[in-house]
């Protein structure tokens, strides 16, 4: 299991753009694939972007992919979502999440270990 804390969420404008990091514990980083979740109010969570151990891969959800782009700096052990010409449809909490594999994965149940989240707002 990793230990994984989230930052970056606000209040934005639409068009604007914002950047999530996630911290990890452990010394074992660079084995995890990791990915992006969020979950909107009143909706199921869903799978935004996930990137493979080394960086080398990463896959989007259709609806974010050429505004949002993730990557990870494996010595801080560390992963970014950067996010940008956001829209009012991007509010949601968004999660961190890690999975014991360098398999990449959309799957909520196939990421074993999750932050806590962190809100993001877009206003119209």
């Amino acid at each position: 299991q990793v230990q994984l804390v989230e930052s970056g969420g606000g209040l934005v404008q639409a068009g604007g753009s914002l950047r999530l990091s996630c911290a990890a514990s452990g010394r074992t980083f660079s084995r995890y694939v990791m990915g992006w979740f969020r979950q909107a109010p009143g909706k199921e969570r869903e799978f935004v972007a996930a990137i493979t151990s080394m960086g080398a891969n990463a896959v989007y959800a259709d609806a974010v992919r050429g505004r949002f782009t993730i990557s990870r700096a494996n010595p801080k052990n560390a992963v970014y979502l950067q996010m940008n010409s956001l829209k009012p449809e991007d509010t949601a909490v968004y999660y961190c999440a890690a999975r014991d594999s360098n398999r990449l994965s959309r799957e909520i149940a196939d990421f074993g270990s999750w932050g806590q989240g962190t809100q993001v707002t877009v206003s119209s």
